[in-house]
């Protein structure tokens, strides 16, 4: 494949993905030189770079953040298959089926061998690859943000004479928990923003918004 048409099949991704990395480096950069700035307000010696984007302050930063984001985004593919909002863009029509609630092709249940048995279990998992994607992308980012977050805590906590905690026992304080809100709040309040402001606000062009020309039914909700 060629990189031009590369390019023209994927440069959506491609343009996210890059602004991704350019803010995930600025983050790094200014997240460092802030650390450095209070270690030699407490008369600390300043990390080098390779120390800061390895401690767990930094780990803590990204991924308490990408928890949020992995759990707002399973939270709209999941819910969205039973809950509607009339009117959004983002919702499935009020009543009838649509192309995505197709019925399933295999089922344990009918499974008369053990090689439909195996296919069946594929195909279910398959059904709901995106979801359980997500989930597990969310589990994983929760699990880093409690181990950067002890970690920073523990760091904190030798520098004032103060007992240190694990993991698994930073996730049950109310710091982690406040990490943890303040984040999650901001992602549903903003997936919520959207799914109402798309029942009369359009973009013209955009596949999230329905067509500039359409009006909005207020029978059928469409």
């Amino acid at each position: 494949m060629s990189l031009r048409r590369f390019w023209s099949y994927n440069n959506l991704s491609i343009v996210i993905f890059t602004i991704f990395i350019v803010t995930i480096i600025l983050m790094s950069i200014t997240g460092w030189q802030t650390e450095n700035n209070e270690l030699k307000d407490h008369s600390q010696p300043a990390q080098s770079y390779g120390e800061y984007i390895v401690s767990g302050n930094f780990i803590e930063g990204v991924f308490e953040n990408w928890e949020s984001e992995f759990l707002q985004m399973w939270a709209l593919v999941v819910l969205t298959i039973y809950l509607r909002q009339k009117g959004s863009a983002d919702s499935k029509p009020l009543r009838g089926n649509t192309e995505v609630d197709t019925a399933s092709r295999y089922s344990i249940l009918r499974s008369t061998s053990l090689k439909q048995g195996v296919k069946a279990v594929k195909h279910g998992i398959y059904a709901h690859s995106l979801g359980l994607s997500l989930a597990l992308l969310f589990i994983m980012s929760f699990c880093f943000h409690a181990i950067g977050g002890s970690e920073s805590y523990n760091e904190e906590a030798r520098q004032h004479h103060s007992e240190t905690v694990t993991p698994v026992q930073y996730v049950t304080t109310s710091q982690f928990w406040y990490e943890s809100f303040q984040n999650w709040q901001s992602e549903f309040l903003a997936v919520g923003t959207l799914l109402v402001l798309s029942i009369h606000f359009r973009e013209r062009g955009s596949p999230e918004s329905k067509p500039v020309g359409k009006k909005y039914n207020h029978k059928t909700g469409e």
